[in-house]
């Protein structure tokens, strides 16, 4: 039997952690409709409150809004200094 790998038999339910998260992708992204701008920026905040929470080193969070005939988009780059950062924050939206 493999020692804990990706090609892992049936049997076990194990995977090494680096063929999951290799570090490559450190981002996160949010896109979302809001009736108006206070809306939105409500959510931005509530969103950064969330991404301080899962960081170690300060995330780079870029918002843009975009005004439509809808409302208001708000889109969010998160950039975290690692891939598990990214993760715990995603997970926390669900």
């Amino acid at each position: 039997m493999n020692k804990c790998s990706a090609n892992e038999t049936a049997a076990c339910c194990c995977v090494d952690v680096g063929t999951v998260m290799d570090n490559s992708d450190c981002s996160a992204s949010w896109r979302q409709r809001y009736d108006d701008r206070q809306q939105a920026e409500a959510s931005l905040a509530a969103l950064t409150a969330k991404a301080r929470a899962a960081e170690s080193e300060p995330c780079v969070i870029s918002p843009r809004f975009e005004q439509d005939a809808a409302g208001v988009w708000l889109n969010v780059d998160f950039t975290f200094s690692c891939q598990a950062e990214a993760l715990i924050f995603q997970l926390g939206l669900r």
